[in-house]
């Protein structure tokens, strides 16, 4: 199955993904013949736990579509098990400083570069049929920081700098309410701006999230990866459509 890191450099576009939020590995498939380029299960704004994340990257991998975990935070324990569990990667949530971007590098890296125990006995490690993958997969799992906040912004050169991330998103909504920006303001554009700039002058893969096509189009002018609405909501929204159509007629 092709990496979340290959994907991003086979495509001649934007990659798109979507949130994965309900606790059935129906979603993971259905969404993967939908066509979406990758998926995220999100254990930030879900109530998923370990278990059933591992079930769903068994679904991920079953359909080879890459998958990766949004964390519900920066602690080092969820991140081991997820890519035990064979996560592409991590997205991480308020990454605010250099240092926290270098936590949770370390917590994704094997030593001598990080500390995450090793136990080949996993998915990742092929239930220990590949030690020798298990390791590489150590530096290859991509670890992608969550920008949300000024102060996030303001060290966005020195975070996408560090050692091990494979890319950096943007969290516009967690962005917005922290600052007290309206997304449509000079302001909260210029934010925006400078993370787009230090992305680009750093050679790092951006990404960000959004709820409507029309808005993913143009975020793909400018973005690498954009996810775009959830199962849940696709499942409400079209439940929704339907029944008002029906009521119509």
């Amino acid at each position: 199955m092709i990496s979340f890191r290959e994907l991003l450099r086979s495509l001649d576009r934007s990659a798109f993904g979507t949130w994965v939020k309900l606790p059935t590995t129906d979603s993971v498939e259905l969404l993967a013949r939908a066509g979406f380029d990758f998926l995220v299960i999100d254990m930030e704004h879900s109530p998923l736990d370990t278990g059933t994340v591992h079930q769903l990257l068994g679904a991920a991998a079953g359909c080879r579509v890459p998958a990766l975990v949004r964390v519900p935070d920066r602690g080092a324990s969820v991140i081991s098990r997820v890519l035990d569990s064979g996560a592409a990667g991590v997205l991480v949530p308020h990454v605010d400083t250099v240092e926290d971007a270098r936590a949770v590098v370390s917590a994704a890296r094997f030593p001598p570069h990080g500390t995450r125990g090793f136990g080949p006995t996993v998915r990742a490690g092929g239930w220990g049929a590949d030690a020798p993958g298990y390791r590489d997969s150590g530096a290859e799992v991509l670890v992608i920081p969550q920008l949300e906040s000024r102060t996030a912004v303001a060290a966005v050169r020195e975070i996408g700098a560090v050692d091990g991330l494979g890319a950096l998103f943007l969290g516009p909504a967690d962005l917005s309410v922290e600052t007290g920006l309206a997304g449509g303001s000079a302001e909260f554009a210029a934010l925006l701006h400078e993370v787009e700039t230090a992305a680009e002058e750093l050679d790092v893969p951006l990404g960000t999230a959004t709820g409507t096509a029309a808005a993913a189009r143009d975020l793909a002018r400018r973005y690498d990866f954009v996810l775009l609405s959830n199962d849940a909501t696709m499942l409400g929204q079209a439940a929704a459509g339907l029944l008002r159509s029906a009521k119509e007629a």
